[in-house]
């Protein structure tokens, strides 16, 4: 896929008193389906995902948007945990594929935390949806909680032992504590030497406003304390009907058996690991990941 293509048209679509922010690449309405993306958090933005856009060039129109809470859409920071569940951002996709008129024929493409809420959509049996990608998803928070903990203690000597002894005592806003974070990031979340312009503007705005991510998934990306930690959608994939595929990177935070409940579970579903990636192959190893992709929707 080329450089990011300049969007065909940005703006917000009510949603209850609230507004969603989206962004579309292409024209609506074509003889392809649009490709919605999902991003991840729950709290992050559409920035690190913004290369998808690319699609355009290959035919498919490209709808980014910001959930509820971030970037270009309503924050809300007095909200208590409570008000972020998944049935608000599943009402927040509906409602935006009803204002963009095209919830007759749609693609969803979820990536992380953006997977597990496309899946939760798909369960549903949508009749507009033709393909569901899901990115780097886990299917069960508890399970991958139990997922992380190995992978916390492969980590190099001394590190998961600095990182749990903050959690304790609740310094976990400490530069230690960030600076052993480090160490999980840089071999299971992104594994470049240099992070692209947006990623770090999504890292920026997580940090910025961390009222979602904190609120549903912790402090970060492997300790997982919000609302999140006993969500799973193991009971509802068989459910899902529209054609799949499942990605990882080889490196992932989420496991080989974090993801697995996806490609074992949903009917047909097509599993692809992608190697010398984590948690972003998208941005990792774009030229393995980008023929997966493509040759899915090409499929549909």
């Amino acid at each position: 896929m080329a450089a990011t293509p300049a969007p065909s048209r940005k703006g917000t679509v009510p949603f209850g008193p609230y507004k969603t922010w989206y962004r579309v690449t292409g024209e609506l309405g074509g003889d392809r389906p649009p490709v919605v993306v999902l991003h991840g958090g729950p709290g992050s933005t559409h920035d690190y995902l913004l290369r998808l856009a690319s699609l355009v060039e290959e035919g498919w129109p490209v709808v980014h948007y910001d959930q509820l809470g971030n970037g270009g859409s309503t924050h809300l920071r007095d909200r208590g945990a409570d008000f972020w569940t998944p049935e608000l951002f599943l009402d927040e996709l509906d409602n935006l594929l009803e204002a963009l008129d095209i919830a007759d024929r749609y693609v969803l493409f979820g990536q992380s935390w953006g997977g597990v809420l496309a899946a939760a959509h798909a369960a549903r049996r949508p009749a507009g949806l033709v393909g569901l990608v899901v990115a780097n998803s886990p299917a069960s928070y508890p399970l991958w909680l139990a997922e992380l903990d190995e992978l916390r203690e492969a980590l190099p000597a001394g590190v998961d032992e600095v990182l749990r002894r903050h959690e304790a005592a609740g310094t976990t806003g400490s530069r230690e504590y960030q600076e052993a974070s480090a160490v999980f990031y840089q071999r299971h979340v992104c594994r470049m030497t240099s992070l692209p312009s947006d990623l770090t503007a999504t890292f920026m705005e997580i940090t910025t406003n961390p009222t979602v991510y904190g609120a549903m998934n912790g402090p970060n990306e492997f300790h997982i304390t919000g609302t999140l930690k006993d969500y799973s959608l193991i009971p509802e994939l068989p459910s899902i009907t529209a054609p799949t595929l499942v990605v990882r990177g080889e490196h992932d935070e989420v496991t080989a058996a974090a993801t697995a409940p996806f490609h074992e579970l949903v009917p047909g579903a097509r599993l692809e690991v992608v190697p010398d990636a984590s948690h972003l192959p998208h941005l990792e190893n774009p030229d393995r990941f980008d023929p997966v992709l493509l040759e899915f929707l090409k499929g549909l």
